[in-house]
C-alpha cells in the first residue's frame, strides 16, 4: 500500500529507475588545497546552473512553464548563500572536500523543513537533495540527466523522482504509471502525474527494493494499492477496474457539459482544485464548472525572496484567462512564519499548525499581504474572480482583511491602475470557532468555502499527518456532521452560497451526505468530478436526506460510516462505474507480494 497520488488503474511490467544517491567521498584537505577546492565548487555550481537552464528550456517547449518553474527554483537554490556560503565556510574552516561539505549543508537545510506543518512545503525537502546530488555528481565528473528509454506501457518504480525525471518520462507517453518509495500528495511526482493524467502511487515504503525489473505490477492510483505479480484472479479484478476507469473517463468527456442535478432538481456546481496552470485542461475535460480552490503558495517554492506584485499578477491573469469567464476562487496566501522565503531565524513553534499562519501571518506582514491583494485586484480585469481568506476564526479578522483589500483598491484607483468590478469576497471555514459563529460571519462574507481537512483535525484534536492518531480522522464523526449543518444553515439564512473544497468533497462515499446537507458547490481534483456527478444525477435529494437522517441518529463514527457505506452500496452496487471495486467496499484479494 502507498498513497494514491494520481487517479487511475494501470497494469504493466516494472521498469526500475535506479537513481541511488551517490556515495559521498570524505577527504581532509591540506592548506594549499583549500583555494583550488573552492574553485572546483564554483565550477560545479556553474555547470549545474547551465544544465538546469537547458532542462528548463526543454521542458518549457514541451510541457509549458509550470514544471519549468520548479527547475528555476532549483537554479535559485544553487546560488543561495545559505548553501554556497556555508559550503565554502566548511571547505575553509574544516578543510573538507566540497562533496562532503555539500552533503553536510544539505542535511542541515533539510532539518529546517521538519517544523513545517504544511505538507506541500514539507515535501520540498526533496528539492534540497536533488540540488545537492546534482552538484556532487558534477564535482565527481559523473553523468547527470542521463536520457532514460522507458519501455512502452511500463510502470516506473523508483525510490524518488526528480522534477526533470517525472516531467520528461510523463511527456514521453510510454509510462503507464508511477510508483515511488517517497513522496506525498504534493510531491513533484504526484503533481506531474495528475497534470498528465498518469496513475501514481507514492510513499510506498520499500517498493523499489521489493519489486524487480520486469515484474508484473497492478496499481490503483486512487486507493494507493500495488500488487506485484498478481494471480490471474487478482489480475482480472484490476483489468476490470482499468476497463471501468477508462469507461468512466470516456463518459466524463461525453457528459462534461451536463450539470450535476439530482433527480428531483437539486443543483450542485462541481468545481476543481488546482495549483498549476497545466491542470486546467484536465479539469475542463472532466467537467469542472470553475475553480473552487486555487492555492497560491506554490509561488513561494524554494525562493529566497517573496514573489513580486508583477509575478503574482501574471500567474492570476493566466488562470483567469484560461478559465474563459468561469469563476475562479483564489485563496490568499496560506503561509506560516516558518515557510516564507528569506527567513533566517528558524525557531520551532510549540504547535505550528495553530501558530502564526494563513490570515494571521498576512495580517502580521502587511506588505506581503498587500502585494498579493494589489495583484489580485489588477488581475480581476481578466476574468471571473472570487477571493477567499483562509483560517478566519472571527469577524474581526475578516473585517481587517477586507479593510486591507479596500485600501489597496483605493490606492490603485488613485494611481490610475485599472481594476475589475467588485468581486465576491468569502472565507474558508476551517476552524470550530468559525463554524460556531457562522451566522455572524455570513453577514459579512459573500460566500463560505468549507476546508474539511483542517476543520476535521481541529474539531477532533488530531494531527492527520501523525500515523499514531491518523485513524481517528473521521469525516463522518457526528460532531463534524453537526458543524457542517451549522455552517450550511447559516449560509442559507444569509442567502450566501456554501461550498466545500476539502478532500471530503471528492470522495464518492460522502456524496449523498453532502447532497443532503445542502451544499451549493463541491470542489475536487479532476478525476473525482465524473463519479461524483453521476452519483448526484442518479438520486433524489429527498432520498439523500433520508440517508443523512438515519446516519445522524447513530452515535459513533464507526457506526455512521458503516451505515453510510452500506446505504451507498445498496444504491450503487450495480452501477458499472462504481468507484471502489467490483464489490463495493472491498479491497482486491491480497497478493503474495503487496508493497508497503
Amino acid at each position: 500500500m502507498g498513497i494514491g497520488a494520481s487517479p487511475g488503474v494501470a497494469v504493466g511490467h516494472a521498469f526500475i529507475l535506479d537513481r541511488k544517491r551517490i556515495r559521498t567521498p570524505k577527504l581532509r584537505l591540506a592548506e594549499a588545497e583549500v583555494e583550488p577546492e573552492r574553485m572546483r565548487m564554483k565550477t560545479a555550481i556553474d555547470l549545474s546552473d547551465r544544465q538546469l537552464a537547458e532542462l528548463k528550456e526543454q521542458i518549457t517547449r514541451t510541457e509549458g512553464s509550470d514544471h519549468a518553474l520548479i527547475l528555476e527554483a532549483h537554479r535559485l537554490m544553487l546560488h543561495d548563500p545559505m548553501l554556497v556560503d556555508e559550503v565554502n565556510r566548511l571547505i575553509v574552516d574544516d578543510r573538507i572536500n566540497a562533496e562532503w561539505a555539500v552533503r553536510r549543508v544539505a542535511r542541515k537545510i533539510k532539518h529546517l523543513f521538519d517544523n513545517i506543518p504544511d505538507e506541500y512545503f514539507r515535501e520540498r525537502r526533496s528539492d534540497v537533495d536533488y540540488v545537492a546530488d546534482r552538484i556532487i555528481r558534477n564535482l565527481m565528473g559523473q553523468v547527470v540527466d542521463e536520457e532514460v528509454e522507458v519501455p512502452a506501457e511500463a510502470i516506473v518504480v523508483a525510490h524518488d523522482l526528480s522534477p526533470a525525471d517525472a516531467a520528461l518520462m510523463a511527456r514521453s507517453g510510454r509510462v503507464a504509471g508511477f510508483v515511488t518509495d517517497l513522496g506525498g500528495q504534493t510531491s513533484h511526482t504526484a503533481i506531474v502525474a495528475r497534470a498528465r493524467e498518469t496513475p501514481a502511487v507514492v510513499g510506498a515504503g520499500r517498493a523499489s527494493e521489493q519489486i524487480s525489473p520486469g515484474d508484473l505490477v497492478a496499481m490503483d492510483g486512487t486507493r494507493g494499492v500495488i500488487l506485484v505479480n498478481p494471480s490471474e484472479e487478482q489480475l482480472s479484478v484490476f483489468r476490470e477496474e482499468q476497463r471501468r476507469y477508462q469507461e468512466s473517463e470516456r463518459l466524463a468527456l461525453m457528459t462534461k457539459d451536463q450539470p450535476a442535478v439530482s433527480t428531483d432538481g437539486y443543483r450542485i456546481r462541481l468545481n476543481g482544485n488546482m495549483e498549476f496552470l497545466e491542470e486546467i485542461p484536465s479539469l475542463l475535460a472532466h467537467g469542472a464548472e470553475g475553480i473552487g480552490l486555487y492555492r497560491t503558495e506554490f509561488m513561494f517554492l524554494d525562493r529566497k525572496t517573496a514573489p513580486t506584485e508583477e509575478e503574482h499578477y501574471r500567474a492570476y491573469r493566466q488562470v483567469l484567462e484560461a478559465m474563459g469567464g468561469r469563476p475562479v476562487t483564489i485563496r490568499t496566501l496560506d503561509l506560516g512564519g516558518d515557510k516564507v522565503p528569506g527567513k533566517t531565524k528558524h525557531e520551532k513553534e510549540p504547535n505550528p499548525a495553530m501558530g502564526l499562519r494563513a490570515i494571521r501571518y498576512c495580517l502580521s506582514n502587511r506588505e506581503l499581504f498587500r502585494t498579493q491583494l494589489r495583484a489580485l485586484l489588477r488581475a480581476s480585469v481578466h476574468g471571473n474572480l472570487r477571493l477567499m481568506f483562509p483560517l478566519i476564526c472571527g469577524v474581526s479578522e475578516l473585517r481587517e482583511a477586507r479593510s486591507e483589500l479596500e485600501a489597496c483598491r483605493t490606492a490603485l484607483g488613485r494611481a490610475g491602475v485599472p481594476v475589475g468590478k467588485r468581486f465576491p469576497v468569502g472565507i474558508m471555514v476551517e476552524t470550530p470557532s468559525a463554524a460556531m459563529i457562522a451566522d455572524r460571519l455570513a453577514q459579512e462574507a459573500d460566500f463560505f468555502s468549507v476546508g474539511t481537512n483542517d476543520l476535521i483535525q481541529y474539531s477532533l484534536a488530531i494531527d492527520r499527518q501523525n500515523r499514531e492518531v491518523a485513524y481517528l480522522y473521521r469525516p463522518l464523526h457526528l460532531s463534524v456532521l453537526r458543524l457542517l449543518q451549522t455552517i450550511i444553515d447559516a449560509g442559507k439564512a444569509a442567502n450566501i452560497p456554501v461550498s466545500m473544497c476539502g478532500e471530503m468533497a471528492g470522495d464518492p462515499l460522502y456524496t449523498l451526505v453532502l447532497l443532503a446537507l445542502g451544499f451549493d458547490e463541491l470542489s475536487m481534483t479532476s478525476g473525482q468530478i465524473p463519479v461524483v456527478k453521476r452519483f448526484i444525477r442518479r438520486v433524489s435529494r429527498t432520498d439523500a436526506v433520508e440517508l443523512l437522517k438515519g446516519a445522524m441518529e447513530l452515535t459513533t463514527a464507526e457506526e455512521i460510516e458503516r451505515y453510510v457505506r452500506t446505504e451507498m452500496d445498496r444504491r450503487f452496487s450495480e452501477t458499472p462505474e462504481h468507484p471502489e471495486s467490483s464489490e463495493p467496499g472491498q479491497e482486491p484479494p491480497p497478493s503474495d507480494r503487496t508493497t508497503g
